[in-house]
């Protein structure tokens, strides 16, 4: 007798900066969400699809937990406590060394709520070479919760990630595909692309700034051997407008050349990119720019 096939939703939860995207993208072999070093990378709700013939597994990759500072914060941290209603399973995800917070007890408490089945992934475990020095941490998230395993992983380099995998089918219900076997990702091209335009920004600028910006696709054409994309990046002030450009226009040439480079390697085409900086004041606590961007409460 054939085994079953497997199929079925996991939220990817955890406070910010913990490596969830990493984790997601080594796990379906693909870059689908974008990674940085910064906090609160990732923005909306994102769907990663890892297809074999034995399962497929919907990774909902979500924005990081934390305290918002303002509306699109509040929708970020929306966002991340409610991918977990339509889900089989939970993958919590700690960075290795952290102690119990507030952050933590509160994704905790929503997990237990859930009554979904979770896996506690403990990442950055490079960190620390004597494996029997995560004992006391694995001890303590233990009697905050009765996890289906515990993953110590290293989602940089993969390491772990196969293991990950094989827990969460354990937990997948019984089911056919929900979605063709091509399909990796929810987002279009287009997303994405905008997406790959924030990662550097992300990585290029400083402090306040790559948190303050978005990006909108003014026009996006695909021809048979190339992509033409006219794009805005939106910012707060005009400091920060200054800062994006850059002298002579070097920042956001550097940023122009970076993305045009992933955008290429995703569609194996040619890709034209022309950038353009406006400010839109205090656009994070505006709900009508934050809907014109695409940060919209689903119903």
């Amino acid at each position: 007798m054939s085994e079953k096939h497997l199929s079925g939703f996991v939220a990817v939860i955890g406070r910010p900066n913990v490596g969830k995207s990493t984790l997601i993208n080594h796990a379906i072999g693909q870059k689908i969400a974008i990674i940085s070093d910064k906090p609160q990378t990732t923005r909306g709700k994102i769907l990663a699809i890892r297809t074999t013939e034995k399962s497929q597994i919907i990774f909902v990759d979500t924005p990081g937990i934390h305290k918002p500072k303002n509306k699109l914060g509040e929708f970020m941290v929306k966002t991340a406590e409610t991918s977990a209603e339509d889900a089989d399973a939970i993958v919590f995800v700690v960075e290795a060394g952290d102690k119990i917070r507030g952050n933590e007890l509160r994704i905790m408490d929503d997990i237990k709520q859930s009554g979904l089945p979770c896996i506690l992934v403990i990442n950055k475990v490079d960190k620390f070479p004597n494996k029997e020095d995560l004992l006391p941490q694995i001890e303590a998230f233990s009697k905050e919760l009765d996890f289906q395993a515990i993953v110590p992983i290293c989602a940089r380099s993969g390491s772990g990630v196969a293991k990950v995998v094989a827990e969460i089918e354990k937990l997948l219900p019984a089911g056919p595909e929900l979605y063709p076997e091509d399909m990796i990702t929810n987002m279009t091209v287009r997303e994405i692309s905008a997406e790959i335009i924030r990662e550097k920004l992300l990585r290029m600028t400083d402090k306040e700034i790559p948190h303050g910006t978005a990006i909108e696709i003014m026009q996006y054409k695909e021809e048979d051997k190339i992509i033409r994309i006219i794009a805005t990046i939106y910012c707060e002030k005009a400091s920060h407008k200054g800062i994006i450009i850059g002298k002579n226009g070097d920042m956001l040439k550097r940023i122009g050349q970076s993305a045009r480079v992933d955008i290429e390697k995703m569609t194996d085409k040619k890709v034209y990119l022309e950038l353009w900086v406006k400010v839109k004041d205090d656009w994070r606590n505006n709900n009508f720019l934050m809907k014109e961007f695409g940060f919209v409460e689903e119903n």
